[in-house]
């Protein structure tokens, strides 16, 4: 088994599930995806929050790599990338199939029980 060494450095999934650990994070992902790109006041006026604390949200975002922020004049625009929600699901695709070969798994041991939960004999066999 590998060591893993704690050298206060986070690996961009770490980064990305941070992120995500806020419902608060992940409603503005939801708001930049069904909205487009918009300006922090825009996004602020969805949150009863004051505009700090939003930034502050804001930022670990863009930390992470999941949004990405223009300036224009006074105001930052806020856009939602999706290559980092990419890189996760490539991450988690050998747990899906790890949970799919498991329910067909199920699915098989179901298939062979009668109704009354006794195992019944294969044709196969």
């Amino acid at each position: 088994m590998p060591r893993i060494e704690a050298t206060g450095e986070r690996a961009p999934e770490d980064q990305v599930f941070a992120a995500l650990a806020s419902p608060v994070r992940r409603e503005v992902l939801r708001l930049l995806r069904e909205e487009g790109p918009q300006p922090v006041q825009q996004l602020a006026d969805h949150f009863a929050m004051r505009r700090p604390s939003l930034s502050e949200h804001l930022k670990v975002l863009r930390e992470s790599g999941l949004v990405s922020e223009r300036k224009a004049g006074r105001q930052r625009f806020y856009r939602l990338e999706a290559g980092p929600l990419s890189d996760l699901r490539d991450w988690l695709s050998p747990y899906e199939r790890f949970w799919r070969e498991r329910m067909a798994g199920l699915r098989d041991l179901l298939d062979e029980m009668d109704d009354t939960g006794n195992e019944t004999e294969r044709k196969d066999r």
